[in-house]
């Protein structure tokens, strides 16, 4: 997992191992994570890897959680004008974004949201737009609820065609991959860096910069920081609680067209 995804499983937490691969030993016919490493290893299935990453990831999310931050992150990009693109990275099962848009289409905008995640697995969920009841009632309002999603004839909920229209679901790798093409008016990227090593931190955190436009916000989670982990990223002057990009040389040298 580390190797593809730079993420760390502290000491501490190595009972993760156990809990999150259970459900896969069992599907598989096995028993023991003994055999489940055995068969890792023999390398008959190339698909076992992403289940086994899939399956240890932390994909805890839920709608509008931290709602008060989420509703800061709006207004703070509506204080810099109507925001074009925003990239919602590490989305797992795509609450997130899929919050993100309801604030936004409630203030009358529908920027671009580009939402990402290394896993295969969580984003094919996010595409399909469906929750279970108890994933319906984690955060969402029932006001938002009733507007936003249909009930289906399994009692389950499925985002708005309007919704999901706003949001463009990728796989992406943090670690190895370039980020989306263009320059984003915001950026969240909450809960991922403490789980990284610090070089890889470092190199996550250049490539959100190299993300931002030059008045754009970087929203993190709320143990993390840039703070002695980027020279390429500062505290916002403007919005507190956010970073923004440290200006070079081609900033001062240029007006921002708004492309």
């Amino acid at each position: 997992m580390e190797a593809r995804t730079g993420q760390q499983i502290a000491a501490g937490r190595s009972w993760r191992f156990d809990t999150a691969l259970g459900p896969l030993i069992q599907s598989l016919g096995l028993t023991r994570a003994d055999q489940l490493t055995a068969r890792l290893i023999e390398g008959k299935d190339p698909q076992l890897a992403d289940r086994i990453i899939d399956a240890l990831l932390n994909q805890e999310t839920s709608f509008f959680r931290d709602g008060a931050v989420l509703e800061s992150a709006v207004r703070a990009a509506l204080d810099i004008g109507v925001p074009q693109r925003v990239w919602c990275a590490a989305c797992a099962t795509g609450q997130e974004p899929l919050s993100l848009a309801m604030l936004f289409a409630e203030a009358g905008i529908k920027p671009e949201i580009i939402a990402t995640d290394v896993s295969s697995a969580a984003i094919a969920r996010a595409r399909a737009g469906l929750y279970t009841q108890f994933e319906i009632q984690r955060g969402l309002p029932i006001r938002r609820m009733v507007t936003w999603f249909e009930p289906t004839p399994d009692n389950q909920w499925t985002a708005s065609a309007a919704l999901m229209g706003a949001i463009q679901y990728r796989r992406h790798n943090l670690v190895a991959d370039p980020a989306p093409a263009g320059e984003f008016d915001l950026i969240l990227c909450r809960n991922v860096l403490f789980y990284l090593v610090p070089a890889l931190r470092e190199q996550v955190l250049a490539t959100l910069a190299r993300a931002l436009r030059p008045d754009g916000l970087l929203l993190l989670g709320a143990g993390e920081t840039v703070i002695g982990q980027s020279e390429r990223l500062r505290p916002s002057r403007r919005s507190r609680g956010f970073y923004e990009r440290v200006p070079d040389a081609d900033d001062r040298n240029r007006v921002y067209s708004g492309a």
